[in-house]
């Protein structure tokens, strides 16, 4: 069901008209304005780059928006036809404006191999001593082809952490046998001592200790969460399946074929046994997984999932305005903001399915836009370069800034900083009360994080230039370490950071509307997006025009080295 929305401007739909050309017959991708004027005061800022910082307006914004987080553009999800039809727009609007291509083979297009891997119903099959289950309704399967066969063994949660005294499989061989484990992580552990820890060193998962160990395959036990979805999680499973980077997976031949068992599967699992399923389900609930056991040796499982796989791609988008200086433009400014969003889900209370990403990330992809027409079209450019990276995938987990970094289009040494743009559209308005919109930030305000994590100069510029400029108030209330929303993990200048390049987070909070369907182009702040993009522009000159990059003077904080 799509929403109403308020008309559009007669420009808006000829951007509209003009994308749907575009997208007629599309096969994959290969390849009126409100001036907001600098203080009165006497400003150290280049008379040429606040007059092109000019040119990015609200009325702009806000027509690019309307089209960006449309209902036609589907949630803009990895992969998707609404995500390719953006991404074409923004390339058409780069070339108009002059932008020259960054991508590979001349395009503004990186390709981004994916692999979807989806299960076939009628060639996955369970048994029991020779009783069959039936896939849906009795069990759910992993997305990878595997047969196990073999005798049982409860293990419980399935971790192990030396350092914390924890290993479930206390008094258990676990080889030649399928592994039956409740899911989730143990009392005392938390997923940031997983992110910090080394894999085989500090921790085992259920998967890699049973891989290690010669074990066959794993049972699922289901937490409530996984019950109640079951019939959705099933459809996906067919429907979707699962799509992951293929450059960033093991092969699938090392992965366990594994399943989740229904209540029906685990009451005949655990018939005869010294606990019977409903205790294990309810010590899964608890966090008690209790002790390891072997279930008796007469029980022989055997599990054959069949999973059929096909290579489909996505693409980030890169642009480049050439710096005028000719030995610093080889030195890049990266600007970036992820394109993609959630795509089509469950509906809310009004029977709207497609979440429409406008302040996630729309709001950052317009914002970059605006700015990259606004370098290429000025007759004075910043003596470095400055790249223009819009990632597909953030939402699946950052992959489009991981592949950029790993497989860079530019020189990854060459980048000086990273300005990553993810959500500056809103503001709390005067007299909202809504617990949902407490840390909303205001009408002139934005949360900076990571300008000084690596870079004291970088922050100190920071500041300078909006000193100067048009004095947002730059709050840092989430630049810390120990942020227990963990923000700093959750965009995409994380993958930069890794690299060793400083970066700054530009982000106004999270509000009611995220990630629902009521992220709409209708409730965005223009003006303050002007504000913030235009700060932001100017930032990025500055640093372009520096005589020596930015010095990174200190590691980043051990607590943000890994997700």
């Amino acid at each position: 069901m799509h929403k109403r929305r308020a008309s559009r401007t007669a420009s808006s739909k000829r951007l509209f008209l003009l994308a749907l050309l575009l997208t007629v017959g599309a096969t994959p991708i290969a390849e009126g304005q409100s001036r907001v004027k600098a203080r009165a005061t006497a400003s150290p800022l280049p008379a040429a780059a606040m007059r092109a910082a000019e040119q990015i307006t609200a009325a702009q914004l806000s027509e690019y928006l309307h089209f960006i987080a449309s209902d036609e553009m589907e949630g803009r999800d990895t992969p998707s036809r609404g995500l390719d039809t953006t991404a074409k727009f923004i390339a058409l609007q780069l070339a108009r404006a002059g932008v020259k291509p960054a991508g590979e083979n001349g395009t503004y297009f990186q390709r981004i191999a994916l692999r979807r891997v989806r299960v076939d119903p009628a060639q996955t099959r369970v048994t029991l001593n020779g009783q069959e289950f039936r896939y849906g309704e009795d069990f759910l399967a992993g997305n990878f082809s595997g047969q196990a066969s073999g005798n049982l063994v409860y293990v419980g949660h399935g971790w192990v952490f030396p350092a914390k005294n924890i290993n479930a499989y206390a008094g258990v061989d676990v080889r030649d046998k399928i592994m039956i484990v409740t899911g989730g992580l143990p009392k005392g552990v938390t997923f940031r001592d997983v992110a910090e820890g080394r894999s085989g060193q500090d921790w085992e998962s259920p998967d890699s200790y049973g891989r290690k160990n010669g074990a066959r395959g794993i049972v699922i036990i289901p937490n409530f969460q996984a019950l109640a979805t079951w019939n959705r999680r099933q459809q996906s499973a067919v429907e979707r399946g699962i799509t992951f980077v293929e450059s960033f997976q093991s092969t699938e031949a090392n992965q366990l074929p594994t399943i989740t068992a229904s209540l029906s599967l685990l009451n005949a699992l655990f018939r005869g046994e010294k606990l019977s399923a409903a205790d294990l389900f309810a010590r899964a609930i608890s966090g008690e997984a209790g002790e390891a056991f072997a279930l008796s040796p007469d029980k022989t499982l055997t599990v054959s999932v069949k999973a059929a796989s096909e290579t489909i791609y996505t693409q980030n988008v890169i642009g480049m305005v050439e710096g005028s200086d000719p030995v610093l433009k080889n030195e890049y400014v990266a600007l970036g903001a992820h394109y993609d969003h959630v795509g089509v889900g469950l509906p809310d209370d009004k029977g709207d399915r497609i979440y429409n990403g406008a302040d996630d990330d729309g709001s950052g992809t317009t914002a970059l836009l605006a700015m990259a027409e606004a370098a290429a079209r000025s007759s004075v450019r910043p003596k470095r370069s400055l790249l223009f990276v819009w990632h597909a995938g953030e939402e699946k987990g950052l992959w489009g800034s991981r592949y950029f970094t790993e497989h860079p289009t530019v020189p990854l040494g060459q980048i000086i900083a990273q300005l990553n743009v993810d959500m500056i559209g809103r503001s709390k308005r005067d007299g909202d009360a809504k617990p949902e919109n407490h840390d909303l930030s205001g009408p002139n305000e934005i949360y900076i994080i990571g300008s000084r994590m690596m870079s004291t100069e970088l922050g100190d510029l920071s500041e300078r230039v909006n000193g100067a400029y048009l004095n947002l108030a730059l709050n840092y209330k989430y630049d810390d370490p120990k942020d227990p929303n963990r923000f700093f993990f959750r965009s995409d200048h994380y993958n930069y950071a890794q690299k060793g390049i400083p970066i700054i987070f530009y982000f106004n909070g999270v509000h009611e509307d995220y990630h629902r369907p009521s992220d709409s182009p209708d409730k965005i702040d223009y003006q303050k997006m002007e504000r913030v993009a235009r700060t932001i522009f100017m930032t990025a000159w500055a640093l372009a025009d520096l005589p020596q990059r930015p010095r990174v003077d200190k590691q980043l904080p051990a607590e943000l080295r890994a997700r």
